[in-house]
């Protein structure tokens, strides 16, 4: 056998291993990785069995416990199959067993909490049967696709559960944070129940004097759980980002969807619609300024941005001008779009300080909140053919924003090796 332990100590295992070499490097580096694999499974086992009892019973609050004796258990790991023999318990009245490895060893299901943090992370990013021919092309792991969902499904449980009891600290941050930008957006997926559906995404970004993002947050919540529980997983990470950084100049950024502006005015103090999208109503409005020439149309819509990001007021004084303009000659097509900018820019122009927000390094755009539809809903909840049930949706949005909030993810290992993973054990 390539791999063997030849000494135990009581805190320690060493492992003799013997790795053959080819005249192929490609092939030998898969033996080398074959043998870290079975000597991974042998230490593995003997870690697992630190955790196990030595057959007393157990008394948990009035319920006595006793075992049944050492059953033998497989478990997966990063590196192969462990089999284990394992004190389970029972009451004497019969019913439910208890294994205190699983318990104290952090087993999810039946996998060890390294795996299932690979496991998981690697689902957060792709499909079951991606995570599968992953975990057999690069780690020489087999393991089936109802594992990978289950397991990931499992942390899931255990992400949703701790969303709102659990605090995750903020990355130290070497520069001040002088403003707090919230953004919400909303973008479509493909639910099974309903069809194409809005999930919500919001982001919190931290930002220096300079006006540089330092931080940010992602929260999403999937069409079924509406808009009031994704405003209120928003309100519990806004306020405890407030009291992180209670100076903080608070502001947002967003689209001119009223439904966001309703829930922002709760907490910021200026408002600050998307720079894009404003200039998308200009050149709407260029049609009706220069309906014939589409160069003359491209020269004003880039004079009039020019304008509206370093002029002070700007956005003021393009109003006045729209409202003066004299539309009846032009077609259904060049009203109709007139009218609509001219409605937008009325509602909106007070939001429009992009100059002003310039000088004091404030965001004019919500690119950040923009990609995160792209990111943490798109690129993985919209791939081809992709189909979602609003639990299985839930389960991998959760995944999603742990993992692309910086620190968050590592923070969330480090509390389950702390507190446990009773709701995993339970599934």
């Amino acid at each position: 056998m390539p791999a063997a332990i030849i000494e135990r100590q009581e805190n320690s295992v060493t492992i003799q291993i013997s790795i053959p070499l080819t005249r192929s490097m490609l092939e030998t580096e898969d033996g080398i990785q074959q043998t870290l694999n079975e000597a991974g499974v042998l230490a593995t086992a003997e870690a697992l069995k630190q955790f196990d009892t030595d057959g007393s019973p157990l008394q948990m609050g009035s319920t006595r416990w006793t075992s049944k004796g050492q059953e033998p258990k497989t478990y997966q790991t990063p590196y192969g199959e462990a089999v284990v023999e394992r004190h389970v318990y029972q009451t004497g009245e019969g019913g439910a067993t208890f294994c205190p490895l699983e318990r104290d060893a952090r087993i999810i299901l039946t996998a060890t909490p390294r795996f299932a943090k690979q496991i998981s992370s690697k689902y957060g990013e792709g499909p079951a049967a991606r995570v599968v021919r992953d975990l057999f092309g690069n780690h020489n792991r087999s393991v089936s696709d109802c594992f990978v969902q289950d397991t990931a499904a499992a942390v899931a449980a255990v992400v949703q559960v701790k969303e709102e009891q659990w605090h995750y600290t903020t990355p130290k941050l070497e520069e001040a944070i002088t403003a707090i930008s919230i953004g919400l957006d909303g973008t479509c997926m493909f639910v099974v129940e309903d069809g194409k559906r809005q999930a919500m995404v919001g982001t919190i970004s931290l930002f220096d004097k300079e006006g540089v993002r330092r931080h940010t947050i992602y929260v999403a919540a999937t069409p079924q759980y509406g808009k009031e529980a994704f405003y209120q997983r928003m309100t519990h990470e806004i306020e405890h980002v407030i009291g992180l950084y209670p100076q903080a100049h608070l502001t947002g950024v967003a689209d001119g969807s009223e439904d966001n502006w309703t829930f922002l005015r709760k907490y910021t103090s200026d408002e600050c619609i998307d720079f894009y999208h404003a200039t998308t109503y200009l050149h709407w409005l260029a049609r009706a300024v220069h309906p014939r020439s589409l160069t003359a149309r491209q020269a004003w819509v880039d004079d009039c941005c020019h304008k509206l990001k370093h002029e002070k007021g700007y956005a003021k004084t393009l109003l006045e001008e729209m409202q003066r303009m004299e539309v009846a000659g032009l077609n259904e097509t060049a009203q109709d779009d007139f009218h609509k900018a001219l409605t937008y820019f009325t509602n909106h122009h007070g939001q429009m300080k992009y100059a002003e927000r310039r000088e004091a390094n404030l965001p004019i755009g919500s690119g950040v909140t923009e990609a995160a539809c792209k990111t943490i809903v798109k690129m993985r909840m919209c791939r081809g053919g992709a189909k979602w049930k609003e639990a299985g949706a839930a389960a991998v949005l959760s995944l999603r924003t742990l993992i692309y909030t910086e620190g968050r993810w590592e923070q969330f290992w480090s509390k389950v090796d702390r507190y446990g993973f009773p709701i995993a054990i339970a599934a």
